[in-house]
């Protein structure tokens, strides 16, 4: 759009409202800065003028969202804000690397008994928990209670059945402080705020609907030296099989944001306080306040429960596989968010980093990645294109700084859901991923989760690489999906 700046082939910046503060930071080439709704840029025009706000990054696969678009990075110093965080806390990527040819699931007939063993324990569906699946890995609601407290401590993994190292391989293999959780908690309880606690910690082990999913890779590393020591690090191994899941806090996490932005809006109507831009979703807490400890609590035990849910889901898995392929052995690769508010070092000073839609990339040399495997490549980044087309594992480089050390997510929507099932063709959106090799638990492939739904996910990788901000590790070739047609979670 003409409101904004290019500074080089893949980047750019927006100016704030009447020039004041820092601009937004624009990720993209000409096309994608181009392919911007107008509401998107409001949006960000809206989060940049928000108190306390330092800076805002719009990335490539940017659209509307919420309050703050999707697909954004919102830092702050001083405040807290849950729009910038969404619904859906913690939704997140990970990859299981299967120690399995890809070329074993060719086999149509494998691939669906696979599906099927998969879904026998893996729901999908809004509302979907272990109860609706046959061959469930039923969580105690003690076991519930300590993980959304502990996230994947030793003790919780144990208790699930989920390898304890996996945990190592995690951005954030716990949140907050437990006897502070567990104090939290009790007040949301004794509120009458977590009627239905009981329920949703059967959702452990379930991916929700929308555009979330689980799905078969065939793994190809980059024929590059960088890329080949990033991938020996990460654990991939070229030609063979892994799986990328795709969800998040379910209803849990749903429950809690949906009471904090309540419980915030609330508190602005009563002290007669101006939402930001007039929109109620940019309601914010000053940090220190009881209001921003509650959220960030909240948020918390919400990101706890993601956390724990990606690992149960990756457990259950490799016991499918096991079941049809024995002896089939997995790893975790990583585990990633991009919905949730983190606190780190930025412009020299420790703020909070909201990444809406929008994955941590910190690179080669970062600090916080001192002691861990990913000290000299930079940690593993999982984004999601479609079916169709791919996905990919990348690598942050010290451009990444640019972008308040993020990337995109994925490919970004391009329609709305009530758009896609407007305009794409259900016959076309089958055979197109019939053509692509594509299996799917769906009998009819949801139209509004269509490839076509999304943005050229070839232009927003073009535009992070251009701009420097991470490579290419490997890429990721689906053989097949597990998938809903419900409404999306986040």
């Amino acid at each position: 759009m003409s409101q904004i700046h290019a500074t080089s082939e893949a980047t750019g910046f927006l100016p704030s409202r009447d020039s004041k503060g820092k601009p937004i930071t624009v990720i993209g080439t000409e096309a994608i800065r181009n392919g911007f709704d107008a509401m998107c840029i409001e949006q960000a025009l809206n989060s940049r003028s928000a108190p306390g706000v330092s800076q805002v990054v719009l990335n490539p696969d940017a659209h509307a969202g919420y309050g703050a678009p999707v697909g954004c990075v919102m830092a702050s110093p001083t405040h807290i804000y849950p729009g910038p965080v969404g619904v859906d806390i913690k939704c997140s990527m990970s990859l299981l690397q299967l120690d399995l040819p890809a070329e074993a699931v060719d086999d149509k007939r494998t691939a669906r008994a696979l599906i099927n063993a998969i879904c026998e324990r893996t729901p999908t569906g809004a509302g979907k928990g272990q109860r609706s699946v046959k061959k469930a890995r039923q969580v105690s609601l003690e076991d519930g209670r300590r993980a959304v407290i502990e996230g994947a401590s030793a003790a919780v993994c144990e208790s699930m059945g989920i390898p304890p190292e996996w945990a190592e391989r995690c951005e954030d293999s716990t949140h907050g402080e437990p006897g502070d959780l567990d104090a939290r908690l009790e007040t949301l309880f004794a509120a009458g705020r977590l009627k239905y606690f009981d329920r949703k910690m059967e959702q452990f082990g379930s991916y929700g609907g929308g555009n979330h999913f689980g799905e078969c890779e065939a793994v190809s590393i980059k024929d590059t030296p960088e890329a080949k020591a990033a991938a020996d690090v990460f654990g991939l191994v070229d030609g063979n099989a892994a799986f990328l899941s795709h969800c998040g806090s379910r209803g849990l996490g749903h429950d809690l944001a949906s009471g904090q932005f309540r419980d915030l809006q609330a508190k602005f109507e009563k002290w007669g306080t101006p939402y930001p831009a007039g929109d109620k979703q940019l309601c914010y807490a000053p940090l220190g306040t009881p209001e921003a400890t509650a959220y960030i609590q909240d948020m918390s035990i919400g990101a706890n429960f993601a956390t724990v849910n990606h690992l149960l889901i990756n457990a259950l898995v490799l016991e499918a596989f096991q079941e049809i392929l024995p002896g089939t052995k997995g790893k975790l690769v990583y585990f990633i968010s991009h919905n949730i508010a983190r606190e780190e070092v930025l412009d020299n000073k420790l703020q909070w980093v909201h990444r809406k839609g929008a994955t941590r990339a910190f690179p080669g040399g970062h600090h916080a990645l001192k002691d861990t495997p990913f000290s000299e490549t930079g940690h593993p980044i999982l984004l999601p294109g479609n079916p169709r087309d791919g996905s990919v594992v990348m690598a942050a480089l010290p451009g990444a700084e640019k972008s308040a050390y993020s990337v995109n997510h994925g490919a970004g929507r391009c329609m709305g859901r009530k758009e896609a099932f407007r305009r794409l063709d259900q016959k076309e959106v089958d055979t197109g991923l019939d053509e692509a090799g594509v299996l799917s638990n769906c009998r009819t492939y949801p139209r509004d989760e269509a490839p076509d739904a999304y943005k050229d996910f070839g232009e927003v990788l073009r535009s992070v690489e251009t701009a420097g901000l991470a490579h290419t590790v490997a890429g990721l070739k689906a053989k097949f999906v597990i998938k809903d047609a419900s409404k999306a979670d986040d």
